[in-house]
């Protein structure tokens, strides 16, 4: 799964670059069951062409008005919309709210220096963060550290001044399944039904298949090789389901030098214990030991394979959303 705001970004970028005027409109605020989140985009150029969406349809008519006009005399807008009830159960919605949008011409007001930043950082598969001032209309790059919790819950949002609007890009999260067993097979869907792109490893042909895995990214190579090559990251989950420890030790220890934000083992209590003596034998210290999830998951009672797939997926949620608070 892609990053939309991103690849929207990617786009607006393309058009500009083809001599089409184009107006970047982005969700800033909503109260009540606004239609789409905060950081939600959509883009127009200059015959009215857009892709994306800021309402699920029900103000999107009124923006594309106001990004013509701002295509057009090069000046921003902050609009503000009241979605009714009626629109909202036509987007899905049980009751209306409230949002405010952000139109910003590309060139005239937003840099094209900004958009081709944060194009680059995506196909770096860097965090950034696009920060504009809501009444000045200045605006500028900015990456960790900075704003830490919107970059680890993806929340962009308008500062606690009011005026500073963070829209936050982040690269795509990834869930590396090592294992093709039962238990991943409802994991991998569950994944990317929560926005993660799966790939699974398995050098043993008869479990990682096509057969068994239809459609889905799968490396037949060493662990530790296959997850070298895919350059683990702060957006990345990590879940060995193999039992094998020929396997899975060296995942884990691939897993364990890099700044992934979830490594979870499946086994019981006792086979835990005795990886983390092998693993304590290798020389890692006991705080890099306790970052491994295991048993993995969270403990909600299920046995059967799909429960057990939920219970990891849940704990992945939880470490990647929690707070301090």
């Amino acid at each position: 799964m892609t990053d939309p705001i991103t690849d929207l970004s990617n786009l607006a970028l393309d058009w500009y670059r083809a001599g089409r005027g184009v107006a970047i409109a982005t969700v800033v605020q909503t109260w009540g069951s606004a239609p789409r989140p905060v950081g939600s985009q959509l883009i127009i150029d200059v015959d009215g062409a857009m892709e994306g969406s800021v309402s699920g349809g029900c103000v999107e008519g009124a923006v594309i008005t106001e990004a013509l006009e701002a295509i057009e005399d090069g000046k921003p807008r902050l609009l503000a919309f009241g979605v009714s009830d009626d629109d909202a159960f036509a987007v899905g919605l049980a009751c209306g709210g409230e949002i405010r949008i952000l139109i910003e011409p590309v060139g005239a007001v937003m840099p094209t220096e900004a958009l081709e930043g944060i194009v680059e950082a995506r196909k770096n598969a860097q965090p950034i963060a696009y920060v504009t001032d809501l009444e000045t209309g200045g605006a500028h790059l900015v990456g960790p550290p900075a704003y830490p919790d919107r970059f680890r819950l993806d929340r962009s949002g308008v500062e606690a001044d009011g005026r500073t609007f963070v829209v936050i890009h982040n690269p795509p999260l990834r869930l590396v399944v090592v294992g093709a067993v039962h238990i991943a097979q409802p994991l991998v869907s569950f994944a990317r039904s929560c926005g993660y792109t799966p790939i699974l490893i398995d050098p043993r042909g008869a479990f990682g298949s096509a057969d068994r895995f239809p459609g889905e990214h799968i490396i037949d190579d060493w662990p530790d090789d296959a997850m070298r090559a895919l350059k683990l990251d702060a957006r990345t989950a990590v879940v060995t389901l193999t039992h094998d420890p020929k396997l899975d030790d060296p995942a884990i220890v691939a897993a364990l030098g890099t700044d992934v934000f979830y490594l979870g083992s499946l086994g019981s209590k006792r086979t835990h214990a005795k990886r983390i003596e092998r693993l304590r034998g290798l020389g890692f210290s006991d705080a890099e030991l306790n970052r491994i999830h295991a048993p993995v998951g969270l403990d909600l009672g299920g046995r059967h394979p799909a429960e057990i797939a939920v219970s990891i997926m849940a704990e992945i949620t939880q470490t990647l959303r929690k707070t301090d608070s």
